[in-house]
Protein backbone atom coordinates (compact mmCIF):
# COMPACT_ATOMS: atom_id res chain seq x y z
CA UNK A 1 0.00 0.00 0.00
CA UNK A 2 1.13 3.52 -0.72
CA UNK A 3 -0.24 7.00 -0.97
CA UNK A 4 -0.43 6.68 -4.76
CA UNK A 5 -3.65 4.67 -4.73
CA UNK A 6 -5.66 7.67 -3.49
CA UNK A 7 -7.70 10.09 -5.54
CA UNK A 8 -8.18 13.66 -4.31
CA UNK A 9 -10.27 16.56 -5.52
CA UNK A 10 -8.83 19.88 -6.54
CA UNK A 11 -10.67 22.98 -5.37
CA UNK A 12 -12.38 23.19 -8.79
CA UNK A 13 -13.81 19.67 -8.34
CA UNK A 14 -11.41 17.94 -10.73
CA UNK A 15 -10.35 14.54 -9.40
CA UNK A 16 -6.68 13.60 -9.63
CA UNK A 17 -4.60 10.64 -8.55
CA UNK A 18 -1.79 11.14 -6.09
CA UNK A 19 0.19 8.83 -8.36
CA UNK A 20 1.01 11.94 -10.39
CA UNK A 21 3.33 12.84 -7.49
CA UNK A 22 5.23 9.54 -7.72
CA UNK A 23 8.99 9.93 -7.13
CA UNK A 24 8.47 13.16 -5.18
CA UNK A 25 8.72 13.82 -1.46
CA UNK A 26 5.32 15.00 -0.22
CA UNK A 27 4.44 17.19 2.73
CA UNK A 28 0.68 16.82 3.23
CA UNK A 29 -0.92 19.37 5.56
CA UNK A 30 -4.47 20.03 6.72
CA UNK A 31 -4.87 23.79 6.61
CA UNK A 32 -7.20 26.55 7.80
CA UNK A 33 -6.93 30.24 6.98
CA UNK A 34 -8.38 31.50 10.30
CA UNK A 35 -6.34 29.21 12.54
CA UNK A 36 -3.78 30.55 15.01
CA UNK A 37 -1.23 28.47 13.10
CA UNK A 38 -2.11 30.08 9.74
CA UNK A 39 1.22 31.92 9.82
CA UNK A 40 2.70 28.49 8.98
CA UNK A 41 1.45 28.99 5.41
CA UNK A 42 4.47 31.25 4.91
CA UNK A 43 6.92 28.63 6.20
CA UNK A 44 5.28 25.93 4.08
CA UNK A 45 5.60 28.19 1.04
CA UNK A 46 9.28 28.78 1.86
CA UNK A 47 9.89 25.01 1.89
CA UNK A 48 7.93 24.67 -1.34
CA UNK A 49 9.99 27.36 -3.08
CA UNK A 50 13.32 26.17 -1.70
CA UNK A 51 12.94 22.45 -2.50
CA UNK A 52 10.42 22.07 -5.32
CA UNK A 53 13.20 21.76 -7.91
CA UNK A 54 14.62 18.86 -5.90
CA UNK A 55 11.27 17.07 -5.79
CA UNK A 56 9.37 18.38 -2.77
CA UNK A 57 5.64 18.85 -3.21
CA UNK A 58 3.64 20.59 -0.47
CA UNK A 59 -0.06 19.68 -0.67
CA UNK A 60 -2.64 21.58 1.37
CA UNK A 61 -5.99 20.12 2.36
CA UNK A 62 -8.28 22.70 3.97
CA UNK A 63 -10.57 21.52 6.73
CA UNK A 64 -13.29 23.31 8.66
CA UNK A 65 -13.53 20.72 11.43
CA UNK A 66 -11.71 22.63 14.14
CA UNK A 67 -13.77 25.57 15.46
CA UNK A 68 -14.86 26.38 11.90
CA UNK A 69 -11.50 28.02 11.19
CA UNK A 70 -11.81 27.51 7.45
CA UNK A 71 -14.79 29.62 6.32
CA UNK A 72 -13.41 30.25 2.81
CA UNK A 73 -15.26 28.25 0.15
CA UNK A 74 -13.46 26.01 -2.33
CA UNK A 75 -13.97 28.40 -5.23
CA UNK A 76 -12.01 31.14 -3.46
CA UNK A 77 -9.53 29.07 -1.42
CA UNK A 78 -6.46 29.25 -3.67
CA UNK A 79 -6.92 32.96 -4.33
CA UNK A 80 -7.41 33.78 -0.62
CA UNK A 81 -4.29 31.84 0.36
CA UNK A 82 -2.26 33.41 -2.42
CA UNK A 83 -3.32 36.95 -1.48
CA UNK A 84 -3.14 36.54 2.31
CA UNK A 85 -0.17 34.19 2.67
CA UNK A 86 1.66 34.09 -0.68
CA UNK A 87 0.80 30.40 -1.20
CA UNK A 88 1.59 28.91 -4.61
CA UNK A 89 1.57 25.21 -3.66
CA UNK A 90 -1.63 23.27 -4.48
CA UNK A 91 -4.65 23.50 -2.22
CA UNK A 92 -7.34 20.89 -2.63
CA UNK A 93 -11.05 20.74 -1.93
CA UNK A 94 -12.09 21.27 1.69
CA UNK A 95 -12.39 17.90 3.42
CA UNK A 96 -12.93 16.19 6.76
CA UNK A 97 -9.66 14.95 8.21
CA UNK A 98 -11.11 13.07 11.18
CA UNK A 99 -14.22 11.22 12.23
CA UNK A 100 -16.60 8.99 10.29
CA UNK A 101 -16.56 11.22 7.20
CA UNK A 102 -12.79 11.63 7.07
CA UNK A 103 -11.38 11.56 3.56
CA UNK A 104 -9.82 8.17 2.71
CA UNK A 105 -6.42 9.83 2.27
CA UNK A 106 -6.45 11.14 5.85
CA UNK A 107 -7.72 7.83 7.22
CA UNK A 108 -4.69 6.22 5.58
CA UNK A 109 -2.24 8.89 6.77
CA UNK A 110 -3.41 8.60 10.38
CA UNK A 111 -3.29 4.80 10.30
CA UNK A 112 0.27 4.91 8.99
CA UNK A 113 1.50 7.55 11.44
CA UNK A 114 -0.36 7.79 14.70
CA UNK A 115 -0.10 10.92 16.80
CA UNK A 116 0.84 11.29 20.45
CA UNK A 117 -2.77 10.92 21.54
CA UNK A 118 -3.87 8.32 18.99
CA UNK A 119 -4.49 8.37 15.31
CA UNK A 120 -6.99 11.20 14.84
CA UNK A 121 -5.84 14.55 13.53
CA UNK A 122 -6.19 16.78 16.59
CA UNK A 123 -5.94 20.23 14.99
CA UNK A 124 -5.19 22.23 11.87
CA UNK A 125 -1.67 22.13 10.43
CA UNK A 126 -0.97 18.50 11.26
CA UNK A 127 1.70 17.52 8.74
CA UNK A 128 2.58 14.17 7.15
CA UNK A 129 5.88 13.55 5.38
CA UNK A 130 5.85 10.99 2.56
CA UNK A 131 8.97 9.56 0.89
CA UNK A 132 9.55 9.15 -2.85
CA UNK A 133 8.09 5.63 -2.71
CA UNK A 134 4.78 6.79 -1.28
CA UNK A 135 5.45 5.67 2.30
CA UNK A 136 4.24 7.87 5.14
CA UNK A 137 7.43 8.25 7.17
CA UNK A 138 6.71 10.91 9.77
CA UNK A 139 3.94 12.95 11.34
CA UNK A 140 4.37 16.42 12.78
CA UNK A 141 2.14 18.18 15.30
CA UNK A 142 0.30 21.40 14.47
CA UNK A 143 2.70 23.39 16.66
CA UNK A 144 5.72 22.06 14.72
CA UNK A 145 6.79 24.92 12.50
CA UNK A 146 7.76 24.13 8.90
CA UNK A 147 11.40 25.09 9.57
CA UNK A 148 11.58 22.22 12.10
CA UNK A 149 10.71 19.77 9.30
CA UNK A 150 13.38 20.97 6.88
CA UNK A 151 16.11 18.51 7.92
CA UNK A 152 13.70 15.57 7.59
CA UNK A 153 12.75 16.78 4.11
CA UNK A 154 16.39 17.21 3.08
CA UNK A 155 17.15 13.66 4.24
CA UNK A 156 14.46 12.30 1.90
CA UNK A 157 15.42 14.44 -1.08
Amino acid sequence: MSIYKYQVEKSNGEEISLSQYRDNVLLIVNTATKCGFANQFEGLEELHQKYQDQGLRVLGFPSNQFNEQEPVDDDNMEEACKINFGVTFPLFKKIDVKGPNAAPLFKYLTEEQKGLLGSNVKWNFTKFLVDRNGNVVKRFAPKDKPAKIENDIKALL
